[in-house]
């Protein structure tokens, strides 16, 4: 029995081992970059995500100096923008640009990032129970920002110029409301002096957009509420002379 042991023992690994061989076989070792780009590219557009960021990761690794490794690197960074990862989507076209700064796509690669900055705000929660945009964490809006301006600066009459022009006007009004969120977070505890400051930031830095009259309101609440009379009789001056049809708020408003 003991004789007979050893070799079914043997045999039984054997076989086992050879049950895991078809895991841990790559089905792509041997594979041309022309096919690896064109398996990566069907499943980028049929949906699949994360076997096109494995393939493109391959075709980069293997042939880093072909043909389509710039493309492959680009396509890249759209599956993980796709994907949902925009941290890593952003990484990818940083290297890309840097990269290849007189690539002929130049002009898409700044558009995605924009696009991926413009979304990374946004948490699972925000897609079933919609928020303010101007409520979210201000950074990515205005790395965003940054993103088409630099776009719409340099490639003006790109295809992505347009949506760039619009979406910067709808960033920057929303930069503008996040600092009336701020400054009404302060008059509510009565840091009266954070919140004049923010309100004069939006009326600097953002004229022009639909925050500018509650700024001026916030500014005559913040200096009425420091007893800054003359202040606030000018902050009013300015409100009643551009909004003459909307009133006021009294002075106990907030």
């Amino acid at each position: 029995m003991t004789r007979l042991f050893a070799p079914l023992l043997a045999l039984l690994l054997a076989l086992t081992g050879c049950s895991l061989l078809p895991d841990q076989i790559d089905e792509t070792k041997g594979w041309s970059a022309q096919k690896l780009y064109a398996a990566a590219k069907d499943a980028l557009n049929s949906g699949n995500y994360e076997r096109a960021i494995d393939l493109y990761g391959k075709l980069e690794a293997r042939y880093p100096f072909g043909r389509y490794a710039q493309q492959a690197l680009l396509e890249s960074a759209y599956a993980y923008y796709k994907y949902d990862e925009p941290d890593t989507a952003i990484a990818t076209l940083d290297r890309f640009i840097r990269t290849y700064p007189r690539h002929p796509n130049l002009a898409y690669a700044f558009y995605l990032k924009g696009l991926a900055n413009f979304n990374r705000g946004e948490s699972f929660i925000d897609r079933y129970l919609p928020r303010d945009p101007s409520e979210r964490d201000a950074g990515a809006a205005r790395q965003s920002f940054f993103d088409f301006q630099e776009l719409v600066r340099r490639f003006p009459d790109s295809p992505y110029a347009r949506d760039a022009r619009q979406r910067m006007i709808f960033l920057r009004n929303n930069l503008a409301r996040y600092e009336i969120h701020a400054a009404d977070y302060y008059m509510r505890r009565g840091a009266y002096v954070a919140a004049a400051n923010r309100a004069r930031y939006v009326i600097q830095k953002y004229p022009g957009t639909p925050a500018v009259p509650d700024a001026l309101q916030m500014l005559v609440r913040a200096y009425r509420a420091l007893g800054l009379d003359d202040l606030a009789a000018d902050a009013e001056r300015v409100y009643r002379l551009n909004y003459p049809d909307r009133p006021l708020p009294s002075p106990d408003h907030g």
